[in-house]
């Protein structure tokens, strides 16, 4: 199966060396020292279950040298999704998807306006990982899981493929039925642990284990799944509770990929995430005042330390 990552970093890094190792056709879109590192020292993942040293990979910056594939992992960050979108027409005009796996829940709607409606999917990332140095993954604690759908009109057989590419690697990787439900529900975790982890600079331990903190994420996912169960979503009523369940079976020294940025004085994905809660609350008529809160608290630091 040909497949190209956009973006090897934390999950195109991870779950795109899980597939090479595993003999897919497997082509990195990266730039900088991280082309560099990977042009000339393969790629490594770190990983207390499954490490990967790939002494050579295939990767460019030139997408359009890579041609048609199966399948497109889109990992890039979310403000790069809109101008990155186009550049993808080549890599599906053979029939193929492309599958984003951001953060928040618009990267689809992005996709399909450049690419149209069947050559979109829809898929989630679950993982800890970050870039420790140039061509190096580090992958904390046990958790990397995939879940990949398709939309009404997406192309089955591309979806259905890489799926079964993923499970042969030994990936944890499930087709769902209902991906947008699927998206709001990792959109319900993640943008509340961005916007918490972030706002207060800490891991998750600190967060859970403080009752004031604890409430406040709590209530900060009870806004999202109140939007998207407005939205027509089919998030059921408790998932708040389930998803702080879930957030206390993670390391307690887990970070959101945001305040890893933030504490890097890089760019972060504040607008898209907290943001994006308050903003569609705001067009629906919704209170959401944590999220407009930690939303607030982070503009400063949108575009890299002010």
């Amino acid at each position: 199966m040909r497949i190209a990552v956009i973006g090897t970093g934390g999950i195109g890094g991870y779950f795109g060396a899980q597939l090479a190792k595993a003999g897919a056709d497997v082509t990195f879109v990266a730039r900088g020292a991280q082309l560099a590192a990977l042009r000339d020292r393969g790629l490594t993942v770190e990983s207390g279950v499954a490490p990967v040293r790939l002494a050579e990979v295939r990767a460019t910056d030139d997408v359009a040298s890579i041609g048609p594939v199966d399948a497109t992992m889109l990992c890039v960050k979310l403000w790069d999704v809109e101008p990155t979108a186009p550049r993808l027409a080549p890599l599906v005009a053979g029939g193929g998807v492309v599958i984003p796996f951001q953060n928040g829940v618009d990267a689809p709607d992005v996709l399909r306006r450049a690419l149209g409606d069947e050559a979109v999917a829809g898929g989630t990332a679950h993982i800890a990982a970050t870039i420790r140095a140039p061509g190096v993954i580090a992958h904390t604690g046990t958790l990397a899981r995939l879940r990949v759908g398709a939309f009404e009109r997406t192309r089955s057989a591309p979806v259905d493929a890489f799926v079964a590419a993923a499970k042969a690697a030994g990936v944890d990787c499930e087709r769902v039925t209902d991906i947008t439900a699927t998206l709001w529900e990792k959109f319900t975790f993640l943008a509340s642990m961005s916007g918490m982890t972030a706002v207060a600079r800490v891991p998750i331990g600190p967060i859970r284990a403080d009752p004031a903190m604890r409430a406040t994420f709590l209530a900060a996912m009870q806004e999202v799944v109140t939007l998207g169960r407005a939205r027509g979503v089919a998030l059921p009523e408790d998932f708040a509770n389930r998803a702080l369940a879930f957030g206390d079976t993670l390391p307690a020294e887990m970070k959101s990929s945001q305040l890893v940025d933030l504490a890097a004085g890089r760019r972060i994905e504040a607008p898209w995430l907290s943001g994006a809660v308050a903003r569609m609350a705001a067009e629906a008529g919704i209170p959401a005042p944590v999220h407009a809160t930690l939303y607030a608290a982070l503009k400063p630091w949108v575009n890299g330390a002010p």
